[in-house]
């Protein structure tokens, strides 16, 4: 029997059990997928903590991996038995083996590597929409990013560089702030030497940035507020540090009429056709070498709390991939 990741109540890394779990066949429209890398990422995090409530438990966390199919399903006119595939948003991914809709899969160039689709699906299409979608970044804007040295922030920092716009991030430690200005962030602002209002205003001249990134929640945003330019935007993607508090919108008036959005990658890629496109122009961006993607962490799929353990104390550099 297939083993997995599950969990059977809610809590710390310690309720991530690996299990043998039932074998499954894919149905009409679903592929059957055994799995050689998956990613982890902060939702997972919420997940297992209960913060962002499953539908059941017990329940296989993770939400994005890479393989080979092994089986399919009827009604499926485009994937093939022995293909290279990715997928992202379909729960339960800590698993060797996964049904997946077919929908929800992309096929893998040549050139991209399983652990690299595994690290990048999540990670890169949520860069993929910040920059491209959620506010378009063109050649001279200035743009703030939180945890510039995670997966997400390595990521769109590179991006971002290369669309032309001067990048502002903040690190917890001066190793970060090297990673993340190796990986195209102008700026790193070491949070806890720096006041990161002060320090993006002063980079400003005053002026503020276009758009600020925030997935740091509770900790930055109000911060974040006041690092934005008149007319421009918050983007609020994450709550690593807990919910940010309630904002009152006269307090937008007050900053310079700003906007704020709260996104979702679900939301982006609910269509095929968006997912298809921006997974394109995300492979792109990897086999062009504009975006460099950083494996910073390597687990046994059985050693998942490892992973969980320390992502939570933001010990983590770049992505973090489990092999099962």
């Amino acid at each position: 029997m297939p083993r997995a990741i599950r969990i059977h109540r809610y809590g710390g890394p310690e309720v991530l059990q690996w299990e043998e779990v039932e074998a499954r066949c894919p149905g009409p429209r679903e592929v059957l997928v055994r799995q050689t890398a998956v990613g982890v990422n902060f939702i997972d995090v919420y997940h297992r903590t209960g913060l962002y409530r499953l539908p059941q438990l017990p329940a296989i966390l993770g939400r994005e991996a890479a393989g080979v199919v092994v089986a399919v399903g009827a009604g499926v006119p485009d994937v093939r038995v022995g293909q290279r595939v990715a997928y992202v948003l379909a729960a339960g991914a800590y698993a060797e083996e996964q049904v997946v809709a077919a929908d929800r899969l992309v096929v893998l160039p040549e050139d991209v590597s399983d652990r690299q689709a595994a690290a990048v699906m999540l990670k890169g299409l949520t860069a993929h929409y910040l920059l491209r979608r959620t506010y378009r970044v063109k050649p001279g804007d200035t743009i703030l990013f939180h945890a510039a040295a995670g997966g997400v922030g390595l990521l769109a920092c590179q991006w971002a560089k290369r669309l032309g716009a001067t990048v502002i991030g903040t690190v917890g430690s001066e190793e970060k702030a090297e990673l993340a200005r190796s990986h195209g962030c102008d700026h790193p602002i070491v949070y806890t030497k720096e006041n990161f209002v002060e320090r993006t205003r002063e980079i400003t001249g005053g002026r503020g940035v276009a758009v600020a990134y925030d997935s740091v929640g509770r900790d930055t945003l109000a911060g974040s507020l006041d690092c934005i330019a008149p007319l421009g935007l918050l983007v609020s993607f994450g709550q690593s540090s807990g919910p940010p508090p309630p904002l009152p919108l006269h307090v937008l008036a007050d900053k310079g009429s700003l906007y704020v959005t709260r996104p979702t990658l679900a939301t982006y890629i609910a269509r095929r056709e968006d997912l298809l496109a921006g997974a394109q122009e995300l492979f792109e961006a990897v086999r062009s070498g504009a975006v460099r993607v950083e494996i910073g962490q390597l687990h046994p799929l059985a050693e998942a709390a490892r992973a969980h353990e320390a992502l939570e104390a933001r010990r983590t550099v770049g992505s973090t991939v489990l092999l099962p």
